[in-house]
């Protein structure tokens, strides 16, 4: 197994290495995904590196981050500007919407710190920094919007972590030896749903949102990454290495997309395998209607 310390220098390091490990001349595909059907729409084809897509919470375009910034994209790939050019820069992919729509949410690499988050209003205004502790990478909210959960290192340990979302006392959510992260509220709030390296392989889980009840959803042997819970709760769409990558996630390797069913335990391919991980499919990027899924795919 990959030391701890060696862990956490990866992933503390993990937003700036992102640009440093692309190859020069990639190209980055913006594609969404018909879960039921396997339809699949390129949106946008560029000879540039983007990551992260989210879903708009009304579906009329989506989120992706580029070069420090946040950018909003149609449907049809009809580029829509930046979001909060003033306000927002230095971002990583972590980034997402609340359940109505009103707040973004976002971490960002602060100059001489690291990753730490911070939300703004749709409507504009000034960002609000949540997390005065780092490094904190932001990848979900609660549906009724009033709690945050991250993946953070306090004191050599990465574990999940919850946080009121106007600000105050973090509580520990996770203590498992290793890398928990990518934790992700249900759309009815009853479930956490994360990755875990607890085992020595990265593998999907579950839990209450106080922590308890913790449940491994994922066996095989493959690398499991960031379950994203679909709207109707019997699904999560996770990102799955080919390879074992010691804990880590890093960009330009083999993967595919998978859809598991969350009670039987069954799971299926949702695409081929491609060029990908880093930056394909960090956080939350289902349609409203539970229909379709928006994520990166490379080429080189």
């Amino acid at each position: 197994m990959i030391s701890r310390f060696l862990l956490s220098l990866l992933i503390v390091l993990a937003p700036l290495l992102t640009f440093s490990q692309v190859p020069e001349n990639i190209k980055s595909e913006l594609v969404i995904l018909n879960v039921h059907t396997g339809e699949e729409k390129t949106v946008l084809l560029e000879n540039r590196h983007f990551e992260a897509p989210n879903w708009s919470r009304d579906g009329n375009y989506l989120l992706i981050n580029a070069a420090g910034k946040l950018e909003k994209i149609g449907l049809d790939g009809q580029k829509l500007g930046l979001l909060f050019p003033d306000q927002i820069d230095r971002i990583n992919n972590d980034h997402g919407l609340s359940f109505d729509g009103k707040t973004l949410v976002f971490s960002r690499n602060d100059e001489g710190l690291s990753s730490r988050i911070y939300t703004i209003s749709l409507e504009g205004g000034t960002p609000k920094l949540i997390t005065e502790n780092y490094p904190s990478y932001w990848h979900g909210i609660s549906p009724d919007g009033k709690t945050l959960v991250y993946c953070a290192e306090r004191n050599g340990d990465w574990d999940v972590w919850g946080i009121p979302t106007e600000g105050g006392k973090e509580v520990r959510l996770t203590s498992a030896e290793g890398l928990d992260d990518g934790p992700e509220y249900s759309y009815d709030g009853q479930w956490i749903y994360f990755n875990s390296h607890r085992t020595g392989r990265m593998h999907a889980y579950r839990m209450k949102p106080d922590g308890s009840g913790q449940e491994q959803l994922t066996f095989d042997d493959y690398d499991n990454w960031f379950p994203h819970p679909s709207p109707d709760g019997k699904t999560a769409v996770i990102i799955s290495y080919l390879e074992d990558q010691k804990g880590a996630h890093p960009f330009g390797k083999d993967v595919k997309l998978r859809l598991l069913d969350v009670e039987s335990k069954e799971i299926r391919d949702l695409t081929p395998v491609f060029y990908g991980g880093q930056g394909t499919i960090n956080v939350h990027s289902w349609s409203p209607d539970g229909e379709w899924i928006a994520f990166v795919r490379y080429h080189r």
